[in-house]
Order: C-alpha cells, then structure tokens, then sequence
C-alpha cells in the first residue's frame, strides 16, 4: 500500500511548517542580538568625541590642547612636593582666582583679581612663637587677632608674593599638572564625575602618573594621579565662568610693605 506524501497545501503541511517557523525565530532572533552585542563590544568609541580612537601621545596633546584654549577651570587635589603636603580647591581662570589651601599646620584662603592678591586666615594662622619661650609673645597676638578673618593684600615685593600667586595661576598650575613622565601608554576607559574617560598612563605600570582625558565633548583632562605618590589632582568646570570682585575696605587689612613673618 502506498503512504500518501503530504502536500505544502495539507492541513498537516501547514502545521508543520508553522511549529518550524516557531522554532526558528528564537533562534533568529538570538543571532541578532548577538551580532548586534558584538558590534557594540568591536566599537567603544561609538558616540564619543574620537580620542579613544588615537595613540597615547596625541591624546596627552589633546588634553593639552583643549585646556591650554579653556577660559576656566576648578582644581581640587592634593600636591606632595618637598615643601610638604598641600590641598587645593581653586577656581582658576586667566585674569584670577579664588579658593582654599591647605597645609599640614594650617588653612588659608587666597583670592587674585589681575596682580593683586589677597590672603585670609584665622588668628592661629598669623600667630608664631617666641624662640624663648616657645609662647607668641603680647604683641604678635594682638596683630593676629587684628588680622583674624580678614582679607591683607600681599604686597608684590614681599617674598612671599610670588609663591602664593602661584597657587592661583591657571596657566602655571596646568602646565605642571597636564603631563606624564615616561613613555605614554594607552590604559583602560573609566568615568570621572559621570564623564566617560580614556586613561593615559607614564610607561606600562603607571609609574610616571596617570592621565584621565574626557571621552564626552571637548577632551578636557579631568583626572591626574601624579607619579610616585605625589597626589591625586581632579579638574572640573571646565570654562565655567565665576565672579572676581575685591574685597570691600571693611574686609580688608593692609598691613604695609611686608607680611608677618609667618
């Protein structure tokens, strides 16, 4: 007897034809989404500004570039140097700056509007001590209480001006800040505030520091850990814009030709 072939027009041909297009789709559809994944893994510089794409030195350059072009920036970190150990947090721009350093024995506030600069600490700041007796002697301490939250203009031919502008010079503080030692090496992506990043690292191990340059937008540095230990420098607000306005008569101290000897 022979078996009838069942035809594609068959109620039964159409059944089977519909559970292998049920079977197939998943599978369909898992290979997409597989190519689609693979895409995506292929390319992590989709959607960024480019300088993942580029080698570490141009995109040490760019960093470069872009702040040696930016109005303004904030910078807030630590410095390890042989004069100690300061913590910064300054708002920096060309025409000035305003903010708080910190050292190991004291605080201290320090705002530029062009070459003049201000300075403000609390009465320790001011006081020092006798060599004899070890205490601040009458007078110090009446200046110190004198000068106790108040602003005093540092004079420019005080010693003490131009190591105290420097804190405020945007210009200065980047040139030393953006750059590694050793030869530059791409490292891993990262994200610093929200803000994608490529990392470029001083020789394979990072001894030389470490660079982090924004993958989103302009590529601003936004992140450098210094070699050795030296510190760990973060720079935001990149070219946002903030007031400089000197200090009232009321805010104000001048205390002559020279600061206090401390």
């Amino acid at each position: 007897m022979t078996v009838p072939v069942p035809s594609s027009r068959t109620p039964a041909a159409r059944v089977q034809a519909a559970r292998l297009r049920r079977a197939v789709a998943p599978l369909a559809l898992c290979a997409g989404l597989t190519v689609g994944l693979a895409a995506c893994a292929a390319d992590p510089d989709e959607g960024t500004n480019g300088v993942g794409r580029l080698s570490a030195p141009e995109i040490e350059r760019k960093a470069r570039s872009a702040a040696d072009e930016a109005r303004a920036v904030r910078l807030a970190g630590t410095f390890v140097s042989k004069g100690g150990t300061y913590k910064l947090d300054m708002r920096l721009k060309q025409d000035g700056a305003t903010g708080s350093v910190r050292t190991k024995n004291s605080t201290f506030e320090l705002l530029r509007v062009g070459d003049a600069l201000y300075m403000k600490a609390d009465a320790g700041f001011w006081t020092h001590d006798d060599k004899a007796s070890g205490e601040p002697t009458e007078s110090d301490s009446e200046a110190a209480d004198k000068l106790d939250d108040k602003y005093v203009k540092v004079p420019q031919d005080d010693p003490s001006y131009p190591r105290l502008r420097g804190f405020t010079d945007m210009d200065l503080l980047l040139d030393g800040l953006i750059g590694i030692h050793g030869e530059a090496v791409k490292g891993d992506r990262d994200q610093i505030g929200g803000i994608r990043t490529i990392k470029v690292k001083g020789g394979q191990g990072g001894e030389g520091g470490t660079l982090d340059v924004a993958l989103d937008g302009t590529p601003y540095p936004l992140q450098l850990a210094r070699g050795g230990g030296a510190g760990l420098v973060v720079l935001s607000e990149w070219n946002k814009d903030f007031p400089l306005t000197a200090p009232s008569k009321e805010e104000t101290l001048d205390y002559g030709k020279q600061l206090p000897r401390a």
